[in-house]
């Protein structure tokens, strides 16, 4: 269902706040269709004429002609309301929501281009700065982890402050090209103003991100969405880090002598240093 929402949004050009309510919608597609715009308002943390105007963006007469097209969606078509899955405790709710997000993931990688420009764009950088503040900073630094394995300079950008934009000066300025950025909600306002530092200093900016509704859509090149989870008191991120490890792979494959020559390498002082037990 979700994927069919997003169909509504696709090739409209949305302000911050259209794409705060777009993102409700999606995050939350099956209630969405029976709240009325006061409802969503409050949701999005919008007023209700924004609710109105966005309607309005998307080609509908108003809100209520939206919510219409809502509940088709939800009723899948047939009349009756969309599967709400298996019941259980708050708990098991929240795993087998993330366990659709990977579907969905799954489902979006049957078309692997985005994956594998991003993976391009991104082994070509000399070095690779990784961005990732708040929440998102431990997606970062384990994908820059395991990078540093098969790329030569990983930079993680896990701290904001004046320093952030130093350091995102210096990557620059040393040759980096591209920009990897986790941008999980709550947005860092912190994070987007590191996304246009970037691109004024010429990198191409690759955004995983939760919606492609999201803000850091308005600063990346290439946007890879993937699901949050929101059931439970903070946020799941099973599918971002999910989606991290599919695009260090298409990094690897973007460079497989390179990266086998570092792999090898690796393995050589590691049983040098004796660093694991097996």
């Amino acid at each position: 269902m979700n994927d069919a929402v997003l169909d509504l949004f696709r090739g409209v050009r949305l302000t911050p706040t259209q794409r705060r309510i777009a993102h409700s919608l999606v995050t939350h597609a099956t209630a969405a269709a029976y709240l009325s715009a006061a409802e969503v308002a409050e949701l999005a943390e919008v007023s209700q004429p924004s609710v109105t105007r966005f309607a309005m963006a998307l080609g509908y007469d108003g809100y209520p002609a939206l919510r219409r097209r809502l509940r088709e969606i939800a009723t899948a078509g047939n009349g009756t309301p969309a599967a709400a899955g298996p019941a259980g405790t708050e708990i098991q709710r929240a795993v087998r929501a993330e366990a659709a997000n990977l579907r969905q993931l799954a489902d979006q990688l049957a078309d692997d281009q985005r994956v594998s420009t991003a993976g391009a764009l991104l082994a070509a950088s000399r070095p690779l700065p990784v961005l990732g503040l708040r929440a998102a900073a431990p997606l970062a630094a384990y994908f820059a982890y395991f990078a540093a394995k098969v790329l030569p300079d990983v930079r993680t950008l896990d701290a904001g402050g004046s320093l952030l934009m130093d350091r995102l000066d210096q990557a620059a300025s040393a040759g980096a090209s591209a920009l990897l950025a986790f941008v999980l909600p709550r947005y860092p306002r912190e994070t987007l103003d590191a996304l246009r530092e970037a691109r004024d200093a010429g990198l191409a900016v690759v955004a995983i991100t939760d919606s492609p509704v999201s803000p850091a859509t308005d600063h990346a090149e290439v946007v890879l969405p993937a699901a949050v989870g929101t059931d439970l008191v903070f946020d799941l991120h099973t599918a971002p880090m999910a989606l991290a490890m599919v695009l260090l792979q298409a990094i690897c494959d973007a460079a497989p002598a390179e990266t086998q020559r570092r792999l090898e390498a690796f393995e050589a002082s590691a049983a040098r240093r004796q660093l694991f037990l097996d």
